[in-house]
């Protein structure tokens, strides 16, 4: 990887890529690399920014190529506030505006505990929400009412499109939580509140 103030104009997006893991290549149920248990020296920051609509620039420039994005992405690792690509040998710092991933598309489907909500990424990896993958819904402090995040792994998260939140809208359900009635959605057995169900009108 090109570390900070290094010229990378004549390796490029290529020449970053050819020193990733292979996604595929390594041991586990979905084929990523194990980036948990790398923890490689920094070697400082590249020009890559996730926009908050979720496309991937490279100096300034969309990257066109998908396979190239889901490759990217799948040496993403969070710490802190910071968002890093990581080999074994070496951590390089880019800019995420908002979440690293967009869920934007929803397929419903029944499970042994009952409705389960899948969400295809803007790398199209599909994510069941349920234990291991929350929902939550944040107050979006930019737009106003709420900002519904999915879990994708370790500290990683996709925003979830506001189409596809007027969806969770619609399969919404009251439950009372702690002796409060909660509007919320369930998926995978799990129950996820929006907001307190006097706020419904609100919502629909």
């Amino acid at each position: 990887m090109a570390k900070a103030g290094q010229d990378t104009r004549t390796g490029g997006l290529e020449g970053i890529a050819a020193q990733l893991p292979k996604i595929g290549n390594e041991p586990g149920g979905k084929g990523l690399p194990p980036v948990h248990l790398w923890n490689p020296p920094f070697c400082g920051d590249i020009d890559m920014r996730i926009a908050h609509d979720g496309t991937w620039f490279y100096q300034n420039s969309p990257i066109g190529r998908p396979a190239l994005v889901k490759l990217f992405s799948s040496v993403l690792k969070r710490e802190g506030d910071k968002y890093f690509l990581v080999t074994p040998v070496e951590k390089v710092g880019i800019v995420v505006e908002d979440a690293p991933f967009m869920a934007v598309e929803l397929a419903v489907a029944e499970g042994a505990a009952g409705r389960v909500l899948k969400f295809r990424t803007n790398v199209d990896d599909w994510i069941e929400a349920g234990p291991g993958h929350a929902l939550r819904f944040d107050e979006d402090a930019d737009n106003g009412g709420l900002k519904p995040m999915l879990h994708v792994r370790s500290e990683l998260w996709a925003k979830v499109t506001r189409a596809l939140f007027y969806d969770l809208v619609e399969r919404g359900e009251e439950r009372h939580i702690d002796g409060k009635a909660m509007f919320g959605v369930a998926s995978g057995g799990e129950f996820y509140p929006m907001a307190e169900a006097s706020a419904l009108k609100d919502l629909r």
